[in-house]
């Protein structure tokens, strides 16, 4: 092997690049990447960075010795199309890139409201629409965040903590539904009100009034939610439409074995693209995850190196994190679809945190949630890994 083209120049990508060279290879590594910026950290972008309290330079991913790795970066470019059987990648000016394997990192997008969008409504998944909202967040301005997921959650703590009237508008009837479950979900929601930011759950979007600019989101009630800033967190989807027809076999991403080996020898995937088998859960998760996107690279080059590499067993565990008003909220494991939840430590309904233990149909630990609560999550984080 003499040349590898890794597609996407974010977290994922820039780890499966150290990760080459660190396991010894010493051939040409092209890396190509749809954002004109140098990789950066996403996860601040909709906390410190949007607050203020991060500049560009703290969220930027280079360290001092990516100096030496050697990559050549095509940064600004978009890959429209690959030849699997001859590992050509294809660019959006026409270019073919030729190599002998590819790592493919293309992340995802945020989902975004049909239609053409009035001034101030935002998406948030590049430091682009970061920039675009924090310069939007004006205290005493009205906010309306349409999904009460993760990323939803996350800009309206910061903009509360901002100065701003915040209102959420989610669909389920409980937020944070399908990652945690009606009691879980619903502990979690009390952050909201506990913080002054007003929930309206079980009730969907049907428009947005104003133009040029958004005054206001319709809902599907009949009530209409005053706004000068929206903020659609709906969810995203994996950027693998141009490699339909490739012949990578495709479902809800890049589907993989549990090395990030794809159907078609020399192509892996990894990172929020990639939907790969767990032997944690028995089977295919695409997890649109921090700590993934970081550790699953160095084990999809070793299956392309044919090199060893492991990782501690705990991080086998799908694991993610999220800060909200001040609060430290940790998962890890799955939250299974026939179960239980099973509160070991402190009062969901409380406000000074609490663990759970989500339990599979037997009975069994399968899942742990943790508010404030590092040191037994850490420690029940490692015991679910005894499942592997």
């Amino acid at each position: 092997m003499r040349s590898v083209t890794v597609v996407g120049a974010s977290l994922a990508g820039l780890a499966a690049v150290r990760a080459l060279r660190a396991q010894g290879f010493e051939g040409e590594i092209v890396v190509v990447g749809e954002e004109k910026h140098a990789p950066y950290d996403r996860p601040p972008l909709s906390k410190e960075f949007l607050a203020g309290s991060s500049s560009e330079d703290d969220i930027s991913l280079g360290e001092d010795d990516d100096a030496g790795l050697g990559v050549e970066w095509r940064l600004g470019r978009t890959a429209t199309a690959l030849d699997a059987e001859a590992r050509v990648v294809v660019l959006d000016d026409g270019e073919r890139l030729a190599s002998d394997a590819i790592v493919l990192a293309t992340g995802a997008r945020a989902r975004a409201l049909p239609g053409e969008m009035p001034a101030g409504v935002h998406t948030l998944r590049t430091l682009d629409d970061a920039r675009a909202l924090k310069a939007d967040l004006v205290a005493g301005s009205r906010l309306v965040v349409i999904g009460a997921g993760f990323i939803g959650a996350e800009v309206a703590s910061t903009a509360a903590g901002l100065g701003l009237e915040v209102d959420i508008v989610e669909a389920a009837e409980v937020p944070l539904q399908r990652a945690l479950g009606p009691e879980m979900g619903q502990a979690c929601g009390r952050l909201h009100e506990a913080n002054g930011v007003r929930l309206h759950l079980g009730v969907g979007v049907a428009g947005l009034t104003g133009s040029p600019r958004v005054t206001g989101v319709e809902l599907t009630d009949g009530r209409e939610l005053p706004a000068d800033v929206v903020v659609v967190g709906i969810g995203a989807a994996p950027n693998v439409e141009w490699l339909e027809g490739s012949g990578l076999e495709l479902d809800n991403g890049v589907v993989t074995d549990v090395s990030g080996m794809t159907n078609v020898p020399g192509i892996v995937a990894v990172g929020d693209c990639a939907n790969s088998h767990r032997d944690f859960t028995g089977d295919r998760l695409r997890l649109e995850h921090w700590t993934n996107a970081l550790q699953q690279p160095a084990v999809a080059v070793a299956a392309l190196l044919g090199t060893e590499h492991s990782l501690p067993s705990h991080h086998a565990v799908p694991y993610f994190w999220s800060d909200q008003y001040g609060h430290k909220i940790q998962f890890a494991g799955h939250r299974p679809a026939e179960g239980s939840v099973r509160v070991e430590d402190g009062d969901p309904e409380g406000s000074g945190g609490f663990l759970a233990l989500f339990l599979d149909a037997a009975g069994e630990p399968v899942g742990v949630l943790g508010v404030d609560r590092p040191r037994p999550f850490g420690r029940w984080r490692r015991e679910l890994a005894k499942r592997l």
